[in-house]
């Protein structure tokens, strides 16, 4: 063991060897927290700690299959025993140990959010509810905001205040529909994402025996990521740890960038109120960025005023500055960037899969990937399309699931009529029906269509149907493992032979898909490092994948990656190009109402920089299409909010720094002139251009003793003002445009300032 701490600099060593007790590891990106919490792992286990007794929480699948042959590489197999994995993988392996004193059965179905929205849209026809009132999507992120919260559907019903809030948005059978949503899933035996956290709390909170056997079992809890963890993960990992005491968090509060989860970033801040004995470690060396990308990061982030106070620092080279590119249009900035894509590949001998292209929403994309196509440069999109939501994929693990759990409602409504055997909707809304009725499960129906569907022409075939499924469920219980059930079930049910007739292109294609899926049961069942093998093992790994830990399925890595920042977080790559950098798109539209949400876009675009090892391009567009309307666009404030001296700036169209104050937040735009002519055909680089030099403010005003703004809509052309900062001034135009309200004010020191009301504060003087 000594050999890998002798790797490590004297904070990591610090943090890797920290014997008992509350320990929090502040890591700021490119820090090397992977290696430090793998070390410390490890450390545990060569101090005598059983694996077993260690748990260890990650945010994706993949970050702990690496941790763990991280491991495996310095103390051997013993690093198989490990609980180690995802929030919901962890929690989901303890219920379906325990999960009998809630009244599930350890074979429960986990619904992905497809089968959740299927589920919210049944509940709501039946209701005789208008889904374009009560959007799936929307009572669905209710619901799950609660759960997140610890909001059972009766305290929820409860409330007054939840119940006058969805009145005031028209939809007051949210909670109605809360009730009957978790009925029916605990009626399914069936669990979505929120459940596995909630049910967990549940558990522990209602059965302090289940709880009290895991507290002792973990000695040492470790949770990485800790600053994206929400309410009900906090405490979870805080009742877990409450015997021992050997709580370890991991995480950087300036890269906490999913509020809209239920990420707490309170939780990181606050974590000392806790724990008073609390041993705090800074790993505040950059091992990824050169000097340049780290500094200009730097600049940006303290601007937060929500932060724990850190000094990232890094040895590397100071490399090249961040080039800024100004497209006159979002096709434009998509030609810019793949054609300094194409002259990098060349002249640094770089291949596709160095770069990286990262923007604010998933739209954007398409200019990328149209500009990307037309010069033959591969590409991959990460949060797109998975391979396991196409429909000949959910289709064949419908029947999987429904196999392993004939309570499960969804997987039974995909698979009734599939292939067809004559089963309508009609007559699935009728089982459904019945089973409510009859106070029994939708399978005890099926069984015995005679007797609760009287009359109903397609008896026959439902009751062929529950044949086929018995049929199924024998086998299972004969011990055939994962990859013998798939297959004899694709092919018995004729969805195989059904894929195989199409001889389309499209057809092919679902074909190979599902040729696909069976070779990655094989390999599951092959893989030595899997004890489970049968089908239920295969479903729950499949059902808590997550788009970042899937591979490219062609099996060819070297393509451009193109995926929004939020997926971009714990990846590297030597060139990134942050694009879309315009007011209301980054920071979002949606982010201006309050300084919570303005931070979080900004620990956002911060992300997004320190991606990058080498090279960093920041690009923005004049002018861009939004919903199907042409749109002239300001740059970023983010832009301006780096220090000027790690930036290459543009010379033509240079922006000119113009400020909106307020003693919340400074705010920093852009003058934007007219759009230029599109550039000639090439790359148009800016990397050789100087920095935009500004001449030094006059000193700021100290306001007024009396000073008190006024009311926005009280001010006109022609009145004098004072701002708190740049003194007095007279109005010379107001641009009404809603929330977007602007003053120009000439100021007797500071010059003409377009202000932004909504930000700005000013005192009518006369």
């Amino acid at each position: 063991m000594s050999e890998f701490l002798e790797q490590l600099n004297p904070p990591q060593r610090k943090a890797v060897t920290h014997p008992k007790g509350p320990l929090m590891i502040i890591a700021g990106a490119g820090s090397g927290k992977t290696r430090v919490l793998t070390y410390r792992i490890a450390w545990l286990i060569a101090q005598g700690v059983d694996p077993f007794n260690i748990l260890a929480l990650t945010f994706t699948n993949r970050a702990a299959e690496e941790m763990r042959h991280r491991i495996e590489k310095v103390i051997g197999t013993d690093a198989r025993n490990l609980w180690m994995g995802t929030f919901h993988s962890v929690f989901a392996k303890i219920l379906r140990f325990e999960g009998k004193a809630l009244g599930y059965t350890s074979n429960f179905s986990i619904y992905d959010t497809d089968d959740s929205k299927s589920l919210i849209k049944t509940i709501i026809k039946e209701f005789n509810l208008d889904d374009k009132v009560y959007k799936p999507n929307y009572v669905l992120n209710r619901i799950s905001n609660a759960k997140n919260s610890l909001v059972s559907w009766e305290m929820y019903n409860e409330n007054p205040v939840f119940l006058e809030e969805d009145a005031g948005a028209r939809m007051p059978e949210i909670g109605r529909i809360y009730r009957t949503y978790a009925k029916r899933c605990f009626q399914a035996n069936a669990m979505d994402f929120d459940d596995l956290l909630y049910n967990t709390n549940v558990l522990f909170r209602d059965h302090l025996d289940i709880l009290n056997k895991y507290q002792h079992k973990f000695r040492h809890v470790m949770v990485d990521e800790f600053q994206d963890t929400n309410v009900s993960q906090y405490l979870i990992t805080r009742k877990l740890a409450a015997v021992h005491q050997n709580i370890c968090v991991v995480g950087d509060d300036a890269q906490s960038i999913y509020a809209f989860r239920g990420a707490n970033i309170q939780n990181i801040l606050n974590f000392r109120q806790d724990y008073p004995e609390l041993e705090t470690v800074k790993l505040e060396q950059n091992y990824r960025s050169t000097q340049n990308i780290v500094n200009a990061a730097n600049s940006l982030i303290k601007k937060n005023k929500d932060q724990l106070d850190k000094n990232v620092f890094t040895a590397n080279d100071e490399g090249k500055k961040i080039e800024v590119m100004k497209a006159v249009s979002d096709n434009e900035e998509g030609r810019m960037v793949t054609n300094t894509i194409f002259e990098q590949k060349l002249n640094a001998n770089l291949h596709n899969s160095d770069f990286a292209i990262l923007y604010r929403t998933n739209a954007q994309s398409r200019a990328f990937e149209e500009a990307l196509r037309k010069i033959n440069i591969k590409y991959r999109i990460i949060g797109g399309l998975s391979f396991y939501q196409r429909k000949e994929i959910k289709d064949i693990l419908a029947y999987l699931r429904f196999t392993v759990n004939q309570q499960d409602e969804e997987a039974f409504k995909r698979i009734i009529n599939l292939p067809k055997r004559g089963i309508g909707n009609q007559t699935v809304a009728s089982i459904v029906l019945a089973a409510s009725e009859a106070g029994e499960s939708i399978w005890e129906v099926v069984q015995n269509p005679a007797y609760y569907l009287s009359g109903n022409r397609a008896v026959k075939q439902i009751k062929q149907f529950s044949d086929l499924i018995k049929s199924f469920v024998v086998d299972l219980d004969s011990g055939k493992d994962a990859h013998e059930m798939a297959t004899h079930i694709a092919k018995t049910t004729g969805i195989l032979r059904e894929l195989y007739a199409d001889k389309t292109v499209e057809g092919l294609a679902r074909y190979e898909n599902m040729q696909e899926l069976l070779n990655s049961i094989k390999q599951f069942v092959d893989n030595d490092e899997n004890d489970d093998k049968t089908l239920p093992a295969f479903l729950q790994t499949v059902s808590l994948l997550t788009s970042a830990d899937q591979d490219d399925e062609d099996g060819d890595h070297d393509r451009v990656t193109l995926m929004t920042i939020h997926g971009s977080k714990g990846l590297e790559f030597k060139h990134v190009f942050v694009v879309g950098l315009e007011e209301n798109l980054f920071p979002s539209q949606m982010m201006l109402n309050n300084r919570a949400d303005l931070e979080e876009e900004r620990r956002l675009f911060y992300v997004a920089i320190t991606r990058a090892e080498q090279y960093l391009t920041l690009s923005y567009a004049d002018s861009r299409y939004n919903w199907g309307r042409l749109t002239y666009c300001e740059p970023s404030r983010f832009l301006l909010e780096i220090d000027e001296q790690y930036l290459s700036m543009p010379k033509a169209n240079r922006p000119v720094k113009k400020t909106f104050n307020s003693d919340e937040d400074v705010v920093s735009s852009f003058t934007r002139k007219p759009a230029a002519k599109p550039a000639p055909s090439g790359p148009s680089k800016v990397s050789n251009l100087k920095p935009v030099s500004r001449a030094k403010p006059a000193p700021l005003h100290k306001p007024s003793s009396n000073f008190v703004p006024s009311n926005p809509t009280e001010l006109k052309a022609g009145q004098k003002v004072e701002h708190p900062k740049f003194g007095f001034g007279r109005i010379t135009k107001m641009d009404n445009m809603g929330s977007s309200q602007k003053a120009t004010v000439l100021f007797d020191t500071q010059g003409e300032k377009t202000l932004l009301l909504s930000f700005a504060k000013l005192r009518v003087v006369e």
